[in-house]
């Protein structure tokens, strides 16, 4: 993690105000709130709006949940977002991503075992990452199999993760007991 202390603290249960609490009530997982989403809770009207764009980016898309999580955990890496990375890995192996595959992605594009279309994704987002921009080749490989649709999807997805690290990296929002960063 970037910092070890939060700087803006995640908003505790006590000091909900109604608005909060009907926002954060349908967020709950086991029973808790992620220290994301009460941390944004400090400024309810930005993460009213920020949820709808990012349940469309994770539970609306265009895209497969296994090659969303490819490109997440990809941009979370690239963000040094540990954040990130310990809550989507989770979704990852959800999705059908192997401990092994996870791993591999901290390597990139070029590591042994990726297929052309996954190459692809990860070739994607570092583009994205280092120069806000998918190159001809890219593109056009994952074209062979994407709809224009899913082509904006993943833009949007790799753009929406990196919003997001910046934020959980500047904000200092901590990991949840349960869940573990880069070091696995």
């Amino acid at each position: 993690m970037k910092l070890t202390e939060p700087r803006v603290p995640a908003l505790p249960e006590a000091e909900w105000d109604e608005e909060t609490r009907e926002m954060l009530e349908g967020l709950r997982r086991g029973g808790e709130v992620y220290n994301i989403f009460a941390t944004l809770a400090r400024h309810p009207r930005l993460a009213k709006k920020w949820l709808v764009f990012a349940g469309h980016i994770l539970a609306k898309s265009t895209l497969p949940r296994r090659d969303r999580e490819i490109l997440i955990l990809r941009t979370g890496w690239l963000c040094d977002a540990e954040y990130e990375w310990g809550h989507h890995v989770v979704l990852a192996r959800d999705a059908g991503l192997a401990p092994n595959e996870i791993d591999r992605i901290k390597l990139g594009h070029d590591a042994a075992g990726w297929t052309p279309h996954e190459s692809a994704l990860l070739s994607a987002a570092d583009e994205l990452h280092s120069c806000a921009f998918v190159t001809d080749a890219t593109w056009t490989a994952l074209a062979e199999s994407y709809s224009t649709q899913q082509m904006m999807d993943l833009i949007f997805t790799v753009g929406q993760y990196h919003m997001v690290s910046m934020a959980l990296n500047s904000l200092g929002v901590q990991l949840e007991e349960g869940f573990r960063g880069f070091k696995q």
